[in-house]
């Protein structure tokens, strides 16, 4: 039963190293292969839990936006491998290009997702999925047609996000499987506030979780997660073009079937860029408390923050985040970030 004052947690600015985390350990793949290649080859790793009728949780993004995962590669998937498969998404609670089911339907048509069936879940109403052991919630609004599908692949573009820090599978699914008025209002906004963005830094990062807990809950053991580390801006996909340049370099894709452990991997590789690589995402991350995300799904029990990084090209060694990434140098100019830095530093 949910607390009847809930208080946040705390520390969501705060990085705890790998070397101080405790408990178990899960399995985290990795490839620096950018490609349809790859996304295929990383796919196979962890698809043998999906089943049945398949849905692609997948940001297709505001119209025109320029960092989405590329559509060519997520066509190639699903032709190859799940080609029964449909994407699924939510409209938005704010007001853009997919605010309402006719203006998805054309930003999707814009974005060029129209090589396989999207449900837009919350197209026809809503209906709700217990939140076991929540702080916030008992129970969480979603997309009425999420519920139809046996299992789910959480396909992620992890880049920052304006409020939550950073967007990983954890935001693709707390804030895009919940529907885009009730659920993302209960996320966002404080009762009886007129704020819509009310809510912020842990409390907002603790709703989020809770909210992916209600849907990876009711599709375990069928879900598994890939975290594609590309065109990785500060700000989310919600952004389109709008979006701020991108300075952090690319790095890969991982996947694992514990949510915990990839979206930790991926903070991880952004606090391992050698020569400040990560210092944009990681200022976002911190300022944001976005942290809270991961300490947070921890304590809920959604999975595990200590992980073995799996190369999968290299037969599979067991490699370190700073071993994955201590090649990678910074593709940003000083004098193009410092005036990216000194626009956003007390953004």
């Amino acid at each position: 039963m949910a607390a009847i004052h809930p208080v946040p947690g705390k520390d969501g600015n705060k990085y705890i190293p790998f070397e101080e985390r405790t408990g178990e350990s899960s399995v985290v793949f990795f490839t620096r292969d950018l490609s349809a290649e790859g996304l295929k080859k990383i796919y196979d790793k962890v698809a043998s839990v999906l089943c049945g009728k398949v849905a692609v949780k997948l940001h297709t993004g505001e119209a025109e936006g320029p960092n989405i995962i590329p559509r060519p590669w997520v066509k190639e998937l699903l032709a190859s491998r799940l080609p029964e498969a449909t994407i699924i998404e939510t409209n938005t609670y704010y007001e853009g290009t997919r605010y309402t089911t006719e203006a998805h339907r054309k930003t999707l048509e814009v974005n060029g997702w129209t090589f396989c069936p999207v449900d837009i879940t919350d197209e026809h109403g809503v209906t709700t999925l217990p939140v076991t052991n929540g702080k916030w919630f008992k129970e969480m609004h979603v997309g009425e047609s999420m519920t139809n599908y046996d299992s789910m692949l959480v396909l992620t573009h992890f880049k920052g996000h304006t409020m939550g820090g950073f967007g990983g599978s954890n935001k693709n699914i707390g804030i895009g499987c919940a529907d885009g008025r009730i659920g993302k209002g209960e996320i966002h906004s404080a009762a009886g506030s007129d704020n819509m963005w009310s809510i912020a830094e842990e409390e907002l990062m603790e709703r989020i979780s809770e909210s992916t807990k209600a849907t990876i809950d009711f599709f375990a053991p069928h879900v598994c997660y890939i975290n594609t580390m590309r065109n990785m801006s500060v700000d989310c996909d919600c952004a389109g073009p709008e979006a701020e340049p991108v300075v952090t370099p690319d790095v890969g894709i991982l996947a694992s079937l514990d949510i915990l452990a990839v979206d930790n991997a991926c903070v991880d590789l952004i606090y391992s860029l050698p020569d400040g690589g990560g210092k944009a995402l990681i200022d976002r991350v911190e300022t944001r408390h976005g942290l809270r995300q991961l300490s947070y799904m921890k304590e809920l029990g959604m999975g595990n923050d200590r992980y073995t990084l799996i190369d999968i090209d290299n037969g599979d060694k067991a490699i370190t985040a700073a071993e994955a990434v201590k090649d990678i140098a910074p593709e940003w100019k000083p004098d193009r970030f410092n005036v990216f830095w000194g626009r956003n530093k007390q953004a």
